[in-house]
């Protein structure tokens, strides 16, 4: 396929930028995620390949934790240690014992310098999982947008699916390689913790676990709350990209109809949106910790009050006071993160179920188990009682019936709207018919494979879609094999190697992104030169030289006529002056077939052929 420009628009769609489903205007505040254990289960499922690499980072986050866990129980045995030694000295009695202070603290930094070891393998362990899973996830979406039929693209504006494939995959990424080993880490430090308190002391385990159903009613309120504001966030996110990208590739168009202010305006709206849900999730997020530290320190006041009373009745010792205190604070600790992490999982599921919704679209028909040879393409192709519409039921093409033999040019022409550039659409299976066939070689289309038939078509659209590289790059699409003669050669066929020696760096010259350091025309001629090089067996040329000035055109038409020579052709055009040597000319109207002949024969019959021919020449009355 020589031009891949289909459903490529580099200006803005009336009403693209409203969005889907009512658009950005439409306020959403407060939904939640459709399927939140469903969307979290099939994450999971996503992370079955890794399941080795998941069990290592789970025992090294157990080692992590245990030998963390350790470190205050013997800490306390230093204190309880230098604090026998000082009332000892003080009684005359006995001094304090360093070496054997110096035996627990080297041992408490052996025990820290191991856990911190195996929080870093768990750590480089779960990175490498999270980025490979990112890696398939906009590997398995890239692979999807080349499936998706093009219906989808004509209702889905651009940064809505580079939405999908940017921030929600990098959501996903963040949570996995920062959340679930926090989220295994704190789990195991909650149940170690518990078990070093009662190993200490039961009443005041009891003191501490009383503050656990008031921190996880906190929990719940806040993550309730939360979770619908985390979805729109997500959504209106898309939405603002959508917005961007249309805005900036459409800013001529906008300036040229003067709609800054109501650009501005429906962008102000919609950023309006995503700024009321994104505040008050992450508020939330951030009254948590807040939150969780208050409780934690009614609990921790309460230990300490306890933990003195018990000392006093040398019911304990003070090492043990001070250990029981740490894991006070480590054990509310995981608690908090765990809140806060449940926020987080509330973004991922709403990122995650983007994903897989934009996963789960409707596919294009499969491709035939057993497809159809194209060995040597003949070129007959025809058209047998199709019946198409975008919407199945308002029709654009009702009954079409039309045969072409090989190496005829045929001609398409018709009002607008009358159904010319969808028979293309038919015709290259971007679409296929809802009645009827397309045959190709006297072989229906759908025998073919996609890739199969779209390789024996050359096209050049009205819409030309070039990519930021350089000139010769862009005509070298047309066959990434060819060398740079073969270029060269196509270049001048289409009468491009003129104007390249005008430019700067002529062939090397490197397109930017939106291509506008060079002319219309000069964007239509290098994709005509793209066609010439591919030499395809068929050519579809929509509106090929609408672009172009007359004296270009007649240059342009005589390299197409040497193109079409014993090839089989269809050209759209509303300027019937460019196909009057055509073989077979099709007037449409409303999806219909009115007449068909050649140029002669159809001004013959005074028909509504005539009617469009002779428009081109009538003059308006001024009023």
């Amino acid at each position: 396929m020589s031009d891949q420009n289909i459903n490529r628009p580099k200006t803005m769609r009336p009403g693209a930028m409203m969005g889907r489903g009512g658009g950005p205007m439409a306020m959403m505040k407060g939904e939640k995620a459709k399927n939140f254990k469903g969307t979290m289960k099939r994450l999971m499922r996503s992370l079955a390949p890794y399941k080795l690499s998941i069990g290592i980072v789970f025992l090294f986050a157990i080692a992590s934790t245990v030998f963390s866990i350790i470190g205050p129980k013997v800490m306390g045995e230093a204190t309880t240690v230098l604090l026998d030694g000082v009332l000892a000295s003080f009684r005359g009695t006995g001094r304090i014992d360093f070496s054997r202070i110096a035996a627990i603290l080297r041992m408490v930094l052996g025990l820290y310098v191991f856990a911190s070891l195996c929080s870093f393998v768990m750590g480089w362990i779960m990175a490498r999982v999270a980025t490979d899973l990112t890696y398939r996830f906009r590997s398995q979406i890239q692979a999807k947008i080349n499936r998706i039929p093009f219906r989808y693209f004509d209702s889905t504006t651009h940064g809505e699916t580079l939405s999908r494939i940017t921030n929600d995959v990098d959501t996903i990424n963040q949570t996995l390689n920062q959340s679930l080993t926090q989220i295994i880490t704190s789990a195991v430090t909650v149940a170690g913790v518990l078990a070093m308190m009662i190993s200490i002391d039961w009443r005041m385990t009891l003191v501490a676990l009383l503050m656990i159903p008031l921190s996880f009613g906190i929990i719940g309120l806040i993550i309730g709350k939360s979770q619908g504001y985390y979805k729109t966030q997500q959504k209106y996110l898309g939405h603002i990209n959508g917005l961007v990208e249309e805005m900036y590739g459409g800013h001529l168009v906008m300036k040229a109809f003067s709609r800054e202010a109501k650009t501005l305006e429906t962008f102000d709206k919609t950023n309006e949106t995503l700024y009321d849900s994104a505040w008050k999730s992450q508020f939330l997020t951030g009254v948590m910790m807040p939150l969780m530290n208050f409780v934690g320190n009614i609990g921790y006041v309460g230990v300490a009050v306890l933990g003195g009373y018990l000392a006093i009745q040398k019911a304990i010792s003070v090492g043990d006071i001070q250990a029981f205190i740490q894991y006070v604070r480590n054990f509310t600790q995981p608690i908090q993160q765990i809140a806060n992490i449940s926020n987080v999982l509330q973004q991922t599921a709403a990122a995650a179920e983007r994903v897989y919704e934009f996963l789960d679209e409707t596919e294009e028909s499969p491709e035939p188990a057993a497809p159809a040879e194209l060995t040597h393409i003949q070129g007959q192709v025809e058209f047998r009682n199709i019946r198409f519409g975008y919407d199945k039921s308002k029709p654009v093409i009702k009954n079409f019936s039309a045969r072409a033999e090989p190496g005829q040019k045929i001609a398409i022409v018709g009002p607008t709207g009358a159904g010319k550039t969808t028979l293309v659409k038919l015709l290259m299976r971007f679409y296929d018919v809802d009645e009827g066939s397309i045959l190709l070689d006297g072989h229906d289309i759908r025998s073919f494979r996609r890739e199969d038939l779209r390789k024996n078509f050359g096209m050049v659209l009205q819409d030309t879609w070039l990519y930021n590289d350089t000139i010769k790059e862009n005509i070298r699409y047309g066959r990434l094999d060819a060398a740079d003669e073969e270029v060269i050669a196509a270049a001048k066929a289409a009468y491009v190697d003129h104007f390249v020696h005008t430019l700067p760096e002529g062939y090397n010259m490197v397109l930017n992104e939106e291509t506008s350091n060079i002319s219309l025309g000069q964007k239509q001629l290098l994709t005509i030169a793209r066609a010439i090089l591919a030499d395809p067996p068929i050519m579809i040329l929509d509106e090929a030289t609408s672009s172009v000035d007359t004296r270009t055109e007649v240059l342009i038409q005589k390299a197409m006529d040497r193109l079409m020579h014993n090839r089989t052709s269809f050209v759209i055009a509303h300027r019937l002056s460019t196909i009057q040597n055509a073989d077979l000319i099709l007037v449409l109207r409303d999806g219909d077939i009115v007449e068909q002949g050649t140029h002669r024969e159809l001004l013959d019959r005074n028909g509504f052929y005539t009617e469009l021919y002779n428009s081109q020449f009538d003059v308006p009355a001024v009023v």
